[in-house]
């Protein structure tokens, strides 16, 4: 049974916003985005939500205004008395700070977990979280997307022979383990060490990667440095060619510049954040796909009530 529903943007991301309506045939709702001179700002809802179900689309990379926009757009809908709110958050900012890692620092993810819950929302979508562990810090449905549903179809078309899938660290094992399990070839892991944070000191391999052609998989590109040393490294150590995919383009800094001056045949990301023509400079390597199509379509199946197994890939 379908229920009335309406689809929203944030500002951060109104052009995935745009692209996720017209991919599942719907029209985006008005939201106005008032600000003051000091730099508050408030969201409006111009059409009513009484009683609908309400999808708000927003990723929450920095800054942390994207994350409050989309948190009082919640408070607005729930306030507005919309029926159930949908946060549908592509990119899920500070998943990094899953746990703590030294003493005295915040979990970072489980506070927006608990500022969404207190905002109002009645589900989480999003994709391709840091930590899968993140799902438990809600205690509401969490639909946690992959990128391998369109990762995977890429690989295969590139019709790579010698193909070996690798994870740039060893977070990443199981990622990469389901990509090479899907596709029956071999993986090969990149142990990385840092002193800092985004400053990898020292990096080896495990595995076999001579006449290999390598794709590194990775939930995020952040400075590009751990791509860029280990697609050095694997060429160092005999490989054919070595390409990158990497769902979240962060991409901090200099950071298209250190991937153009990579060993890297090309870097493919999605959508789930904007690359300004600023950032991405002149830099020819990095291509994006979309995610609009795979979320527009379980936008469609939540607002029916139909299973959306369909979309998770295993091994």
């Amino acid at each position: 049974m379908q229920e009335s529903s309406k689809l929203f943007g944030g500002s951060a991301t109104q052009y995935l916003a745009e692209r996720i309506a017209a991919a599942g045939g719907n029209q985006l709702g008005k939201v106005i985005i008032s600000r003051f001179g000091d730099g508050e700002f408030q969201p409006s809802f111009e059409e009513t939500v009484r009683g609908e179900l309400v999808f708000i689309i927003q990723s929450t990379f920095p800054p942390a205004d994207n994350l409050f926009e989309l948190l009082m757009m919640v408070d607005a809908a729930k306030r507005a008395s919309a029926k159930r709110i949908v946060a549908v958050m592509p990119y899920f900012g500070y998943a990094r700070q899953d746990r703590k890692d030294k003493p005295r620092v915040s979990i970072g993810a489980k506070l927006v977990a608990n500022m969404l819950t207190a905002a109002g929302v009645d589900r989480v979508m999003t994709m391709d979280l840091h930590a899968d562990q993140i799902q438990g810090f809600f205690e509401v449905p969490v639909d946690h997307l992959f990128a391998s549903s369109i990762f995977l179809p890429y690989i295969k078309q590139l019709g790579l022979d010698d193909l070996i899938i690798a994870a740039p660290d060893t977070g990443g094992t199981k990622r990469a383990n389901t990509y090479s399990k899907h596709l029956g070839v071999d993986m090969a892991i990149c142990y990385k060490q840092r002193k800092v944070a985004n400053k990898v000191e020292r990096m080896t391999v495990i595995g076999e990667v001579e006449g290999k052609n390598v794709v590194l998989v990775d939930d995020m590109v952040d400075t590009g440095g751990t791509l860029a040393k280990a697609a050095d490294m694997m060429l160092e150590q005999g490989a054919k060619s070595v390409r990158a995919m990497c769902t979240h383009a962060v991409l901090s800094g200099e950071a298209c510049q250190v991937l153009e001056r990579s060993a890297l045949r090309e870097i493919i990301v999605t959508d789930t954040i904007p690359i300004s023509k600023e950032k991405r400079g002149d830099t020819q390597k990095i291509k994006q796909l979309s995610v609009a199509e795979l979320f527009a379509d379980v936008i469609k199946r939540v607002r029916d009530h139909e299973s959306i197994s369909g979309h998770f890939i295993t091994a």
